[in-house]
């Protein structure tokens, strides 16, 4: 840990010495002729339900993606399968406001094509308004809006070295003339990954140990194109066109070898080789129309939409065996899979003044529906106990309705009242093995939000979400395959929702310092477990009911420094975890009823180094991961320093970006199951170093791309 601070502090330190005697000298040659005071939004900005990630114009967006910059933003880490957590917790993705399809890995490979520089800011929302699908926290990224006349845009290119090497190329153009705007958003990256994983399974019943590790390489080429044409037909009403392309090519091999014992003695050993490709394509559409009457405060706000993706994929593997009993044996497995999901849906929100007192109205309503797919097959000579073809169905609709409605009282008391209901109705079905579910149920998901200031630099905020999580359709898919490292994995059919509790107070003071507090409660929940089957070793999701309560202190603060020059960040929470009743239900043997962890995370950025148009950038976390029946066994320090020169007349930019170069990430992680205990060790990628170049033209001037002030105000839900 000293070893990546100290050269951190140490640069920031001489750097902010010469900085200072640079100015003063400057200041000593020259006479002042003018002073402008112009304000700038700090870095992070704490308020009553979110935490704000300002990235506009920040050193932090060079050479980087989306995806990048949601990692090293505050209260959000990700895990080893590429989820994205807020403050340890599961999330839903927004983007201006509109859900984003994408999960997971999925997620990962959409957000890694839209580039950095377009980002406006990133809101963590810990605690959602009604007017939010109630899935936990959400995580709202804003991107820029240019609407000056003409053209103007950018293009960049980034060369990144991690075990290997690997491109990003991106365009972004930007067209207004008087009431229309377009903007058409293209990518294209080239990418390699390699992973390195170790493993030790052990089975209670006779001791059965299995240890080995593997070696996966992920090579991926990845176009995209979005486009957003809007026209403004008067001063009140708004029509306009979404449109998002994304293709997925991707080729995958890893090896893997294993040795396993059974009470101390050898069983088996196996080495294993796949090789997988796959194509996957995606098409959203939306249209929509808002209105918008300045004078009353009343918006208007329709959507209409459509999102389409496939994926084909082929694994095929080859497994070596030697046993003790048995012959030596090499085993073929193929995997054919051609999965087709479409998803359509209809959102109205509708927004005005109540009263004559300051209070505001918020309804609206959705409603959504899926159809999913997911044809499987296999082939080879290894196939005992494996059903060789089916195909999964997965249909679903809710409809949902919420209100909100939020007053200031006494000019001190920011108050939100938000009730939301939504309805499920859904089908599962398998044709060949003919099993099927079909369910449906209804919830209310209640939130309030209060809000106290006591003076203009002290107040205390207090909020309230029930919440509930749903199981991603692939998550029951009974369907059994192979996996990377020799095992098996398949979803259950039989799969409840995660409902929980959440409070959380905040308490503001001398507008840069803030203490928070976060409570959260469940009794139902679903997590990965393990089972065995002959000498099958199958992950499943799995039902998991006990209480779980969750406490959580978080301390943060944002300072500026050297007229506005150097910002710093620093934010520290401290977790503590019971798992007594949720460890004895599940009979977990071995996992610790009690878990106490802290966390933490630095953003520091130094803007104009020298006056020379440099700009430099650092960030630090440390964390880990304790989730469920899963406890991580190390911490992992997490580091990027960036420095960006950029050339004014030429309208061009070059970064250099060094990233975990004092130690590569490793989730290391065990989960506890009622058969036994199964430890993986992860090894990331995200290392090494990388170079953009990035020519911009035309007009950069940005106007923020946020809500109306009869939104952003309504409660403190900005």
């Amino acid at each position: 840990m000293k070893t990546i601070l100290a050269p951190i502090a140490l640069l920031i330190g001489t750097l902010a010495i010469a900085q200072t005697a640079k100015d003063t000298t400057q200041a000593k040659e020259k006479n002042i002729e003018a002073v402008t005071l112009t304000y700038k939004k700090p870095t992070v900005e704490s308020k009553v339900d979110r935490t704000v990630f300002n990235v506009a114009n920040s050193s932090i967006l060079a050479g980087n993606t989306t995806w990048d910059v949601l990692r090293m933003t505050p209260l959000l880490s990700v895990d080893n399968n590429d989820a994205l957590k807020a403050e340890g917790e599961s999330v839903t993705v927004y983007i201006n406001d509109r859900k984003s399809i994408f999960t997971g890995k999925e997620l990962k490979e959409y957000l890694q094509t839209i580039p950095a520089d377009n980002l406006m800011k990133i809101e963590v929302i810990t605690s959602p308004s009604s007017r939010y699908e109630a899935t936990g926290s959400v995580i709202n990224i804003v991107l820029k809006k240019r609407d000056d006349e003409g053209m103007k845009g950018s293009i960049t290119f980034n060369n990144r070295q991690n075990t290997q090497n690997s491109q990003y190329t991106n365009f972004n153009l930007n067209y207004h003339k008087k009431k229309f705007t377009q903007t058409l958003v293209g990518s294209y990256s080239d990418n390699t990954f390699v992973q390195k994983n170790s493993f030790l399974n052990t089975i209670y019943e006779n001791n059965v140990v299995t240890e080995g590790n593997t070696n996966s390489i992920y090579k991926g080429k990845n176009p995209s194109l979005s486009s957003t044409s809007e026209f403004e037909i008067n001063d009140k009403n708004t029509v306009g066109v979404i449109v998002e392309l994304y293709q997925g090519k991707r080729n995958n091999s890893s090896e893997a070898e294993a040795l396993r014992q059974v009470n101390g003695v050898f069983d088996q050993s196996y080495d294993q080789n796949q090789n997988s490709s796959s194509l996957s394509r995606n098409l959203g559409t939306n249209v929509f129309y808002k209105y918008y009457d300045k004078e009353k405060n009343r918006i208007l706000d329709i959507n209409l939409g459509t999102n389409y993706d496939g994926e084909s994929d082929h694994n095929y593997f080859i497994k070596n065996t030697v046993s003790s009993v048995n012959p030596p044996a090499i085993n073929e497995i193929g995997v054919l899979s051609d999965i087709e999901n479409r998803n359509y849906y209809l959102k109205i929100d509708y927004t005005q003044p109540l009263g004559k007192n300051g209070g505001n109205l918020e309804v609206g309503g959705k409603m959504d529906f899926n159809n999913n797919v997911i044809p499987n097959d296999l082939y080879g000579n290894q196939l005992d106990g494996l059903s060789t073809k089916d195909i999964f169905h997965y249909e679903d609709n809710i409809n949902s309705l919420y209100a909100n409605y939020s007053k200031t009282f006494f000019k001190k008391l920011e108050t939100r009242f938000g009730i939301r209901y939504e309805h499920i109705d859904y089908k599962i079905r398998q044709d060949i093995a003919g099993t099927s579910r079909r369910d449906s149920y209804g919830t209310f998901l209640p939130n309030i939000l209060l809000k106290y200031s006591f003076s203009e630099k002290y107040d205390l905020s207090l909020t309230y979400n029930r919440n509930l999580w749903r199981p991603w359709y692939a998550e029951f898919n009974p369907f059994m395959q192979p996996t990377n490292d020799g095992f098996y994995t398949r979803g259950n059919m039989d799969l409840l929702p995660n409902p929980s509790d959440r409070l959380y107070m905040k308490l503001g003071f001398l507008k840069k310092y803030f203490l928070s507090a976060r409570y959260m409660y469940t009794n139902q929940d679903y997590w990965t477990a393990y089972l065995t089957e002959g000498d099958k070793i199958i992950s499943q999701e799995t039902n998991f009911t006990g209480k779980v309560h969750k406490y959580y202190l978080f301390a943060n603060t944002n300072q500026s420094f050297l007229k506005n020059k150097l910002n710093v960040n620093l934010g520290f929470g401290w977790n503590y975890l019971d798992n007594s009743d949720f460890n004895t239900r599940n009979q977990l043997e071995g996992a610790a009823n009690y878990l106490s962890y802290w966390s933490g995370s630095t953003n520091v950025s130094y803007t104009n180094l020298f006056n020379k148009n440099i700009n430099l950038s650092a960030w630090v976390e440390i964390s880990n991961q304790n989730n469920g029946n899963s406890y991580a066994n190390r911490t992992n320090v997490f580091h990027n320093i960036s420095a960006t020169k950029i050339f004014p007349k030429t309208k061009m930019e070059l970064s250099l970006q060094l990233m975990n170069i004092f130690g590569r990430p490793n989730f290391d992680s065990t989960t506890f199951s009622q058969i036994g205990t199964f430890r993986n060790s992860t090894k990331s990628d995200w290392y090494g170093f990388s170079l953009t170049f990035v020519k911009r033209f035309g007009n950069q001037k940005v106007k923020e791309n946020t809500k109306t002030d009869v939104e952003k105000n309504s409660g403190g839900e900005k």
